[in-house]
């Protein structure tokens, strides 16, 4: 290693002394190839020190002392400007050259932890609320989806749930979906034709009951809904929408606040749905034994054909023609 250059001829006095019960004397200090030469007056030098080992025992006062190293007994003693800018250049030079384990150490946890930092921000919410989903019990689905129909009535009106239109609405949902029957709520207008919500329900827009003319047409739209919860996951979408807190005093107390639940029953009132493909629901209609006809002519879909098709039965007649009659007046009683 060797100095820098603009301080190959810089020299100045100093004091110097051999050890702690030596005599100070003056001194001439002058910076050479890798060393601070010390020598007498007349240039006859009495010691060189090595740049790299050099350490100043006194950071930022003056005289500067310096000492060849940490367990040293010499010291130097510096009063001239120029020659303590010039040595403290040189030893930082030469500090930031020297390995430092301990900084890549710093580096790699900085690292570890930054990596950390992103999974938990990115990954955990994620990760957490499909857990909360996967762990919560039907009847917490159940009371979940309860509460937020209320909510979705409070901004829509109130339900529409008489006791013989609430009687054709079970005997109308078992004969759709006989394996799990959805349990199905009818709003007034001022919301989507159809809305899935926790705990397998069902809501429908009266104007579905009242504008058609045979129950086949309201089939279709719960069948299509049953399609679109399948991908939608409403569980999932209305923690998604919640937020972590939400999610994490769901899975620790049980409830929901109730904040959440009244913006996503805003979210839900103004959201628009898009069309089931008629790939997706065509075997559903079959499986039902339902004509898509009508509903195919409500929606205007053409890629439904007319199910119950491969089974070749005709269609069957989903409920009686008074039931029909009650969930059409429904909302009127």
């Amino acid at each position: 290693m060797t100095a820098l250059e603009q301080y190959s001829r810089l020299e100045a006095t100093g004091l110097w002394h051999e050890g702690p019960d030596a005599q100070r004397c003056e001194v001439l200090v002058s910076l050479g190839k890798a060393t601070l030469i010390i020598a007498t007056p007349a240039e006859v030098a009495r010691t060189h020190w090595s740049l790299p080992a050099i350490v100043r025992l006194n950071p930022g006062k003056r005289p500067a002392l310096y000492a060849p190293g940490e367990q040293a007994a010499e010291r130097l003693e510096i009063d001239d400007r120029d020659m303590i800018a010039a040595i403290e250049k040189l030893r930082m030079a030469i500090e930031r050259r020297r390995p430092h384990p301990g900084r890549l150490r710093l580096w790699i946890g900085a690292s570890l932890a930054a990596v950390m930092l992103g999974i938990a921000l990115f990954w955990l919410p994620g990760a957490l609320i499909r857990q909360t989903v996967s762990v919560l019990p039907p009847a917490g689905r159940e009371a979940i989806g309860q509460q937020l129909l209320q909510e979705i009535g409070r901004l829509a009106g109130p339900l529409c749930s008489p006791v013989a239109g609430s009687g054709a609405l079970t005997r109308l949902a078992q004969q759709i979906v006989a394996d799990a029957p959805p349990r199905l709520a009818v709003l007034p207008s001022a919301t989507p034709a159809t809305l899935a919500l926790p705990g397998n329900i069902i809501v429908i827009n009266a104007a579905l009951l009242e504008d058609h003319e045979t129950p086949e047409v309201v089939a279709g739209y719960i069948l299509a809904e049953t399609v679109r919860r399948e991908g939608t996951k409403p569980m999932l979408r209305l923690l998604q929408a919640a937020g972590l807190m939400a999610t994490l005093r769901l899975l620790t107390t049980g409830q929901l606040d109730r904040a959440a639940l009244q913006a996503h029953a805003l979210a839900l009132l103004s959201q628009e749905t898009g069309p089931v493909p008629g790939a997706s629901l065509s075997p559903l209609f079959d499986m039902a034994g339902i004509s898509a006809r009508p509903y195919a002519a409500a929606v205007g879909a053409t890629d439904l054909g007319d199910a119950p098709a491969s089974s070749g039965a005709p269609p069957r007649v989903l409920i009686s023609d008074a039931d029909w009659v009650s969930l059409q007046n429904i909302c009127n009683r």
